[in-house]
């Protein structure tokens, strides 16, 4: 994908974060203008080491650039790490608002898991990934927005990244298993009497139907508890949580009739940032609703 000509690392991690990760991108603008660049930068090395995968030809391949990014945030790169756009903008938000390293060396842990055709042992295996992924990195944005983040926020965005998480890989079902790819736990599988090869056949059965329908449950709990989290949390923080307005619709689309390994056709972009503007109305309310009950 060509890109313009960009003179600043955090033009960069804009322009990228637009056209890998929109949601993330148009939540990032309802952040504070001085604190986008830092939001942009996170959401690129998101989008960076999420699509690791597409970019290799073997899982050692994909180990040595996420060696790359652990050698980078360590400061132990070789060679100008900040010569690498996303680096820099991310090197220089870690710095400026004191993220936590070790959130981005669990999260390029978790990301390990991508490489490899492995099933996912467990849904608790599967809570932990989103956790350590999408979970974090809300959580991190918190951080950018507002650094002194409480528990409340650390609680919403377990919940909240766990929900985000497990709607997305729902919704990239189809990809996943043509490529042998395997999200579906499997204590989860094995309840309904089905196998990891079952998940990535091809064949849809109704009992791969009950599988699914119990992920799509999983986040919708996960969502109902995001949404009673967020209401103790500060309204600056809410920018960092606005993709979670986006699993409800996504999750309904999810449960119409249709060939699991076909999907379902996305919903059309103007609906997605009209969710996303009404989204922003929906958390303020909620946060404003629990700043009155304290």
């Amino acid at each position: 994908m060509s890109r313009p000509s960009l003179t600043t690392p955090t033009e960069y991690c804009a322009a990228l974060v637009r056209d890998l990760d929109r949601d993330r991108y148009v939540a990032d603008l309802f952040a504070p203008a001085e604190r986008r660049g830092a939001l942009f930068a996170l959401h690129a090395f998101n989008a960076e080491v999420a699509r690791v995968r597409e970019a290799i030809t073997n899982p050692l391949a994909g180990e040595v650039r996420l060696q790359w990014w652990r050698e980078a945030l360590a400061g132990d790169g070789q060679g100008d790490v900040r010569a690498n756009p996303v680096a820099a903008a991310l090197l220089e938000a870690i710095d400026t608002h004191r993220l936590p390293r070790a959130s981005f060396e669990a999260l390029l842990e978790a990301r390990q898991f991508d490489l490899y055709d492995d099933a996912m042992p467990t849904v608790n295996d599967l809570e932990g990934y989103a956790g350590e992924t999408s979970s974090a990195l809300i959580r991190l944005a918190t951080l950018v927005l507002a650094p002194q983040a409480g528990a409340s926020s650390a609680e919403a965005a377990g919940h909240a990244g766990v929900a985000y998480a497990v709607t997305g890989l729902l919704r990239a079902f189809p990809v996943h298993a043509r490529r042998g790819q395997c999200y579906l736990p499997l204590d989860l599988l094995a309840a309904h009497g089905l196998t990891r090869e079952d998940a990535v056949s091809g064949v849809a059965s109704p009992a791969l139907g009950e599988v699914l329908a119990a992920l799509r449950a999983l986040a919708r709990r996960h969502h109902q508890a995001a949404m009673t989290a967020l209401a103790g949390v500060p309204a600056a923080e809410l920018p960092a949580f606005l993709p979670l307005t986006l699993v409800p619709g996504d999750l309904d689309r999810l449960e119409r009739p249709h060939d699991p390994f076909a999907g379902v056709p996305p919903a059309p972009a103007f609906l997605r940032l009209w969710r996303l503007w009404r989204g922003a109305g929906t958390l303020a309310k909620a946060a404003r609703a629990g700043a009155g009950a304290r």
